[in-house]
């Protein structure tokens, strides 16, 4: 099984109505769609969060276990669901205004995670707001931390929120001491070019690798992505051309399609990962591009099963 913690929000995304603008409600959180990425491509997965016991709430607890997704450590609050407001430009490309405070979302706490981890979890996957909300990020990295000294696969993508960032020189400590426990990073280049304004991204990435991670992967929107190893090695992958609706959630799939592919090829180790040859990682990115492209055709984060890829 996999593990993935984190949000799970409402995105609202634009929408008109008899001459009127307004937002419909659409479930997601980027932890929330890779676990719904991962079960509808078939992967074994579980989602540890705090979800809301509001309307919200429950159409959240719907999806999930509709998709399949196992909800075994999905503790249940009376805080309210997070929102997040879908602004899209002329491209379909989405930027977002979060209202999280005081919400479910923010109230994970260490009592929380499984202690020990079930053995049948080989992977933990997290990464955007869980680490960066208070108090509940505490509880995110000490899963990271945990699930790392048992020789658990850690993923993890940054998705870095600036919104949320208060102070820059602490957020890059705390990146360091996620990556120290992080096999595999996936990250966008717009993410990188924040975090390290006047550098290459792919270069960036590739520094990571000498704290932590065996494999980083930079994700470039319809320009594809590109694998770096922490052996040295560089492999490019060209993005997948379709008819935009919008991008909200296309790194998720990315991420979900990438971890799906080490699923079914039993690679959900840091040892197999980094025995990847090139051909395996071209084909895991190129598979995840696929993933990705084809939510990008759909209105909001709804990431596609096997069949219609």
């Amino acid at each position: 099984m996999i593990i993935v913690c984190g949000e799970a929000l409402i995105d609202c995304l634009p929408a008109s109505c008899e001459g009127s603008e307004g937002f419909v409600p659409h479930v997601g959180g980027s932890p929330f769609n890779v676990a719904v990425g991962l079960a509808r491509l078939d992967s074994d997965v579980g989602y540890l969060g705090r979800l809301s016991t509001d309307p919200f709430g429950d159409l959240l607890a719907a999806r999930l276990e509709a998709d399949g997704v196992d909800l075994a450590h999905a503790a249940r609050t009376t805080a309210p669901s997070p929102l997040a407001l879908v602004h899209l430009d002329e491209d379909g490309v989405a930027q977002y205004s979060f209202h999280l405070a005081g919400s479910a979302t923010t109230e994970l706490a260490l009592d929380d995670l499984p202690d020990p981890l079930p053995e049948e979890v080989r992977a933990v996957h997290t990464g955007s707001l869980a680490l960066l909300l208070e108090p509940g990020r505490d509880a995110v990295a000490a899963l990271l931390e945990r699930a790392s000294a048992r020789g658990r696969l850690t993923t993890l993508d940054p998705n870095v929120r600036p919104t949320f960032i208060s102070d820059r020189e602490a957020y890059l400590d705390d990146l360091d001491r996620w990556l120290a426990v992080t096999d595999v990073v996936k990250v966008s280049d717009e993410d990188l070019a924040w975090v390290h304004p006047d550098a290459d991204p792919v270069e960036v990435a590739r520094t990571w690798l000498g704290r932590g991670p065996v494999l980083a992967v930079v994700t470039r929107g319809g320009q594809g992505a590109v694998a770096v190893t922490a052996d040295g090695r560089t492999v490019e992958v060209e993005g997948v051309a379709v008819d935009v609706v919008d991008t909200v959630g296309a790194g998720d799939s990315f991420t979900s399609g990438l971890l799906a592919w080490l699923d079914e090829a039993d690679a959900l180790h840091r040892d197999a990962v980094a025995a990847l040859d090139d051909e395996d990682l071209a084909s895991a990115v190129r598979f995840a591009a696929r993933v990705a492209a084809v939510t990008c055709t759909r209105a909001g984060a709804d990431p596609p099963g096997r069949a219609d890829l």
